[in-house]
């Protein structure tokens, strides 16, 4: 099994990273495990908000539209309250905690994605996701290497197995999750090969 702690501590431990953050108190122990992968974030302003239902996903990360023209962003991340079954649903936070850190650590790395574009990326992006089912296969890809190259690879295979082989879950949901996301196998080949180059001597 591969080490979810394999990549460099933060010194202070993860609640430092909730500063600017919004965070309901029932996973907050989850987004700061996650948040503490992305020190480059440790500044930026995020909500994480809790819906009552998010149209084909569980999370959505959104930048603010009114922060859009200004030099720093804020983002929202939206967060399904229940987590719906087939025949039922339960509160989002009563799924494993290793999941809701891999799902948080993918939001976290469109996050990350948005911020390394210009206010026309992201036109262009937001566009391009409305209209291009091939745009939207490369974006949720780029945020799942984000988390990846983050030290959040174990999380993140984690999560996908949860989806993928929960009896529970719709395969129309399943489906959408093999088609645009990366693979088990994808996201193990990348772990090795950032496991790989961390060893190099310099």
């Amino acid at each position: 099994m591969l080490n979810p702690d394999n990549h460099t501590p933060a010194p202070a431990g993860p609640a430092q990273f909730g500063t600017n953050k919004c965070i309901p108190k029932v996973i907050e122990t989850e987004v700061l495990r996650a948040l503490s992968h992305y020190p480059e974030l440790k500044e930026t302003h995020i909500n994480f908000v809790f819906k009552r239902r998010i149209r084909g996903s569980v999370m959505q990360a959104q930048p603010k539209i009114s922060t859009m023209f200004s030099t720093k962003r804020a983002y929202n991340i939206n967060i399904s309250a229940m987590f719906r079954l087939t025949h039922s649903a339960i509160p989002i936070h009563q799924i494993p905690s290793d999941i809701i850190v891999g799902w948080i650590g993918h939001e976290l790395g469109h996050v990350m994605d948005y911020e390394n574009r210009s206010l026309t990326g992201m036109m262009h992006f937001g566009l391009g996701y409305l209209l291009s089912s091939k745009y939207v296969k490369e974006a949720e890809r780029v945020a799942d290497t984000y988390a990846v190259n983050h030290g959040l690879g174990n999380y993140i295979l984690k999560t996908k197995h949860f989806i993928l082989d929960h009896a529970s879950l719709s395969e129309k949901y399943k489906r959408k999750i093999a088609r645009l996301y990366l693979s088990p196998d994808d996201i193990v080949e990348q772990v090795k090969k950032l496991e790989a180059k961390r060893t190099l001597p310099s």
